[in-house]
């Protein structure tokens, strides 16, 4: 390996990362313009390796006309001014690999910028050398569909009737050549047509082959499951009211998706760098709404596409994730008591791709990113006289998950969502004005105050206000003039949630982040590879997990989601004349094993038997993981 530690034989380095994702925007400011940037993600470097991160993921900084924060790029080869210069893309590239780390960069190749050279030529007619890069497409003018949800003939004059996933349709009219272009996100994000050779091969060459020349150790590929569509480009029943119907069941995980990864990860595994340095790349998809075996066929070794991929099961819960379908403001969280969204639907969102790893794939460990809201409110409690707790909580679970983990940035310190005064002008998410437009429009003043509850509940905005680095002026992120940073700071800066705090108070959630992470590495092979066990799937109120190395060690996890003491579930076929041994918890150690769970407390103990002997056997015959590692460290004089 060229950065970092060296690789052992028996598994690939991604495994073992802890990884931290930074949305630059927000990240930190150097230069006082409001706007996170480059030179600001190079000042926090060692704020990160203190915290333990392993991996930098960072989002685009690309050049991009910024319609979708930088999703809608311009040029991969080219920095964005606002975020710095190429010159500062790879100082940081040199300086997180001076630290021992490794960096990620978003790749984002379903479509491009509408003020992408290469649409800009597309769009001027059909004849043109990139007439086909995109998807375009004609119209049905006069066109009607009866919906069968309202029994009315709805007008649809585009190529079809499919629904952006920023709302309106998908489909918007090109003049120049009086057709219409595929844009699945905004409008200014048209769709590039991977059914063209020569359009991929231009793609891997343009924005993989060129940074892979400046060194990165891979990419977290954004909408993965989006390259390939049905182009037979049928109408979709009509479910919804209104002309515009969901379509991600054709234009997610489609014919040919596999077909393009085997492809590009070809492309990926014969580049000179890759081929030289023997580096094995981290690729991490994103996967929404794909069916646990097919997921097995992106992540499964033999498959030769991607290393692992954010399922996002979780995050779909009470329908959050399928906007089409569940408005903002219907959507439920786990304490809200519906039975769109419990304990245990939770528990089956987990125990999916703790599978998929024990069937021989890989998967991550995450709760928030960039997309997101935060996870406090959403995946425990809103009631404060349980944020410590419930942070905690939930740091200890995703710390004792199989998997590779990811911490989103701010998470360590228990960042919370927008605050509840913000409204129209305060949003900056172009999907979140959308829908209160929609809103308004289809409902008036009360629906639009749905939906900015909605937006306040679950939009974007809230995993991308700054960071809260002090108490002080625009919570450390930035010195900007009050009222010049690029999006508000969240009050809540000043009562503690901020890294400056947290750092001088040991019992903080960022010190309990900072622990919970040194321990995840400590007892790497049951936290990070162990079997998973759930135990009583069906209890409302507790998550009781058991975790078992190859080796033997066991683990089991006892976490409480709910405002009353519950009893710890330890079967004694589980301990079989075993003790527990105690290892960590949220609010320190208890009196007693025995003692119940206070309200949204969670113990991890060590269960440690004496090994059969057929086990033994297998052991001396065939070395664990760390066996391996540890006699490749001592090949290597480490």
């Amino acid at each position: 390996m060229t950065n970092g530690s060296p690789c052992p034989p028996s598994r690939p380095w991604w495994k073992d990362a802890v990884c931290y994702q930074v949305w630059p925007m927000s990240f930190k400011d150097s230069n006082a313009d409001g706007h996170g940037d480059i030179q600001g993600i190079i000042s926090k470097l060692d704020y990160l390796k203190d915290l333990g991160a392993d991996v930098v993921w960072v989002s685009p900084t690309y050049k991009s006309p910024m319609k979708d924060f930088g999703y809608d790029i311009s040029d991969w080869s080219d920095i964005n001014p606002a975020f710095g210069t190429m010159e500062d893309m790879l100082q940081l590239i040199e300086e997180v690999h001076k630290r021992g780390m490794r960096i990620l960069l978003d790749l984002v190749i379903t479509h491009t910028s509408d003020q992408h050279p290469w649409f800009l030529e597309s769009r001027t007619s059909k004849v043109n050398p990139k007439a086909d890069w995109y998807m375009w497409e004609n119209g049905r003018p006069g066109h009607h569909i009866y919906n069968t949800r309202t029994g009315v003939d709805d007008k649809v004059e585009q190529p079809t009737n499919w629904r952006a996933c920023f709302g309106g349709s998908a489909w918007y009219y090109g003049e120049e050549r009086d057709q219409h272009f595929l844009h699945l996100f905004l409008k200014e994000e048209p769709d590039l047509n991977w059914e063209n050779p020569v359009t991929r091969k231009a793609i891997y060459e343009a924005a993989i082959g060129f940074w892979l020349d400046k060194g990165i150790d891979g990419f977290r590929i954004d909408t993965v499951n989006r390259l390939s569509k049905d182009v037979t480009w049928q109408d979709v029943p009509t479910k919804l009211v209104g002309p515009l119907q969901s379509a991600t069941h054709v234009y997610i995980n489609g014919p040919r998706s596999h077909e393009f990864l085997k492809e590009m990860r070809q492309y990926m595994d014969n580049h000179p760098r890759v081929q030289e340095s023997g580096q094995e790349l981290m690729l991490v998809g994103e996967l929404p709404k794909t069916p646990m075996d097919d997921v097995m066929q992106y992540v499964h070794p033999d498959s030769r596409e991607l290393s692992m991929v954010f399922d996002f099961d979780m995050v779909d819960l009470a329908g959050h994730d399928s906007p089409d379908e569940v408005k903002a403001h219907e959507t439920k969280n786990l304490c809200d008591g519906d039975p769109s969204y419990t304990l245990p639907l939770f528990k089956e969102t987990i125990i999916k791709v703790q599978n998929l790893i024990s069937a021989g794939g890989w998967g991550t460990v995450f709760m928030e990113n960039h997309d997101q809201c935060r996870s406090i409110a959403r995946y425990a409690t809103p009631e404060p006289q349980y944020y410590q707790k419930a942070a905690k909580l939930l740091c200890l679970m995703q710390t004792t998950l199989s998997g590779t983990e990811f911490i989103y940035q701010g998470q360590e310190i228990g960042m919370l969502d927008m605050p509840l005064h913000w409204d129209y002008d305060d949003f900056r998410d172009p999907g979140a004005k959308l829908y209160i437009d929609e809103e308004f429009e289809s409902g008036g003043p009360e629906a639009r105050e749905n939906a900015r509850i909605g937006n306040l509940k679950f939009g974007r905005d809230n995993g991308r206000t700054p960071v809260q680095w002090s108490s002080g002026k625009n919570a450390g992120f930035s010195d900007a003039n009050e009222g010049e940073c690029w999006i508000g700071v969240n009050d809540n800066c000043e009562a503690g949630v901020n890294v400056e705090d947290q750092q001088a108070d040991p019992d903080s959630i960022w010190h309990f982040w900072k622990r919970q992470v040194g321990l995840r590495k400590e007892y790497r092979e049951v936290f990070m590879y162990g079997s998973f066990e759930c135990l009583e799937l069906d209890n409302m109120k507790t998550f009781t997990y058991v975790k078992t190395a190859v080796d033997g060690l066991t683990a089991l996890v006892c976490l409480n989601f709910s405002n009353e003491m519950q009893p710890i579930t330890a079967p004694d076929d589980l301990l079989n004349g075993r003790s527990l041994e105690f290892l960590t918890g949220n609010l320190g150690q208890p009196l007693a094993h025995e003692q119940p769970l206070a309200a949204w407390e969670g113990h991890v103990y060590l269960l440690k038997a004496p090994l059969h002997k057929a086990v033994e056997e297998r052991l001396r015959r065939f070395p664990t993981d760390a066996q391996l590692d540890e006699a490749f460290g001592k090949s290597l004089n480490i």
